[in-house]
């Protein structure tokens, strides 16, 4: 039979409440993690999909390739027919701020 432990999760949760609060107050003697999260990327609009592709100089194919994504999709998008989400929006943010990282990244692999 298998050993139970008990958890005290609540005494665990309320002393990270109060730090967090404390820390919110201005008390920085704290060991607390701070982690600032940007903000996710921007939806686009098919006909800016379409000119990220076309600033890669890359073909519907070819840039389905650098995404890791079908050429359908890539169809589906600059035609407004589907829109890009999550891993996608993000790769596709990559790609328009920072083409040569895409390219460097899909030659590694």
């Amino acid at each position: 039979m298998a050993k139970k432990i008990k958890l005290n999760i609540f005494d665990d949760l309320r002393n990270s409440l109060q730090d967090a609060i404390a820390y919110e107050n201005g008390d920085r003697t704290l060991d607390l993690r701070v982690v600032e999260l940007p903000d996710p990327p921007k939806r686009l609009k098919p006909t800016e999909i379409r000119q990220i592709r076309i600033g890669l100089k890359a073909t519907q194919v070819i840039f389905a390739t650098y995404l890791n994504v079908r050429p359908n999709t890539i169809r589906s998008w600059e035609q407004g027919t589907r829109k890009p989400r999550g891993a996608d929006l993000k790769l596709l943010d990559i790609a328009k701020t920072n083409p040569r990282a895409l390219l460097r990244a899909t030659r590694n692999t």
